[in-house]
């Protein structure tokens, strides 16, 4: 399948051939106007499926829909490249730029205990940002579109004024403004003031919205769970009165919420998911008995197998590839597992990395496990690993 760098140029690859002169009469006639539903449409799709994955259902479709999302950021990238604008490779860069910039405690310097130095105040950092951009600092609730969900930039704009100590210092704190913005409205209730109902009823989302962030439990997506309910336990009150022969405007008010507690019934009736959301690992930790040689052989191998060393310690040796680490600890050799494995894009990697490690560290391969699209080779501390082409 190839890495994900070489998958993004084979899209980028690709895109440009359907907007080649001889390629998709509909790909060629769009622009950036006319692209700007489509963006739309496959974000709410891809949270469409996320919400199905956080129920229980298989993370493929999930996988299919952030690829058409992804298009459509290659899509709108080819139509700046093609006015001379930026390529998707300064988008790329951009976001990277942006992504180390913010987080000094990661690729920042660090101390000589090997920590990372505090972590930078975010809203200087962006404050830096805007600076630099347009030539003024603005305001910290800059950056959240006018367009978006109300809820959504609700609680996005009280998270962005938290960051620099604008905020009430405990849950119980924010329940009470709560409490104190319904006793306001219930005012303007009483008052049947327009303005008033509008500006109390404001006022209490808001409210709802703070308490969402507190609760780390997002007011968009509780909401949009809320309506999911909704609609299956209406259109279960739809079916039932067709079933009974009452048309749909006839049944009363009692009548139809029977069938709705009905239909709570039967949804808390329902097994939880059995699928558990995946834990991703981060890294894995083994203890050898010889350090050094471990760190020796690792520091020859790992970047055959595009890993690099990081900043280590003497009591420790340390290799990443951006996503995952593996860790070495001088200690009591660990009982590992019988084989650990490295994605291998193609045989022929596979070739040239068992003519490598010949060269680095001869006898380390097993001869007697050769088989066509993989090897297993041996480290200082006996731990095996294989070099393998996967299949998917």
């Amino acid at each position: 399948m190839g890495s994900a760098g070489q998958q993004l140029d084979r899209l980028a690859e690709i895109m440009a051939r359907l907007r080649a002169p001889d390629g998709c009469p509909w790909d060629k006639k769009q622009d950036l106007r006319s692209m700007r539903p489509y963006l739309t449409e496959e974000a709410f799709e891809v949270l469409e499926e996320m919400d199905r994955v956080a129920e229980g259902s298989p993370w493929h479709p999930l996988c299919e829909e952030l690829g058409d999302l992804l298009f459509q950021i290659v899509f709108h990238a080819r139509l700046a490249e093609e006015l001379g604008e930026f390529t998707l490779a300064d988008v790329c860069a951009s976001i990277g730029d942006k992504l180390t910039h913010r987080h000094p405690h990661v690729f920042g310097e660090r101390r000589e205990d090997g920590m990372p130095q505090p972590l930078a105040n975010w809203a200087k950092l962006k404050a830096e940002e805007r600076k630099k951009k347009t030539g003024r600092e603005g305001s910290v609730l800059d950056g959240m579109p006018m367009g978006a969900p109300s809820l959504l930039r609700a609680e996005r704009l009280l998270e962005k004024a938290s960051r620099i100590g604008f905020d009430w210092p405990a849950l119980e704190q924010v329940r009470a403004k709560l409490s104190e913005e319904l006793g306001e409205l219930d005012e303007a209730i009483t008052s049947q003031d327009r303005d008033a109902l509008e500006h109390e009823l404001g006022d209490v989302l808001l409210a709802l919205a703070n308490l969402s962030r507190f609760l780390r439990t997002p007011a968009e997506d509780a909401l949009r769970m809320a309506l999911r309910r909704f609609t299956t336990r209406f259109q279960h009150i739809e079916s039932a009165l067709r079933s009974e022969g009452v048309s749909i405007g006839d049944a009363t008010l009692d009548h139809m919420q029977r069938h709705w507690q009905a239909a709570k019934a039967a949804e808390k009736a329902l097994p939880p998911p059995t699928r558990v959301p995946r834990a991703a690992l981060a890294s894995l930790r083994l203890t050898v008995g010889d350090l050094a040689a471990q760190r020796a052989f690792w520091d020859r191998v790992a970047p055959l197998l595009g890993w690099q060393a990081e900043r280590s310690t003497a009591q420790e040796a340390v290799y990443g590839d951006g996503l995952y680490r593996l860790v070495f600890v001088a200690g009591p050799t660990t009982a590992s597992p019988t084989l650990l494995t490295f994605e291998a894009p193609s045989e022929a990697a596979v070739r040239r990395l068992h003519t490598l490690l010949e060269d680095v560290s001869p006898g380390c391969v097993r001869e007697g496990d050769l088989e066509p699209g993989r090897i297993t080779f041996r480290d200082p501390s006996g731990v095996q690993w294989e070099y393998a082409v996967t299949e998917r």
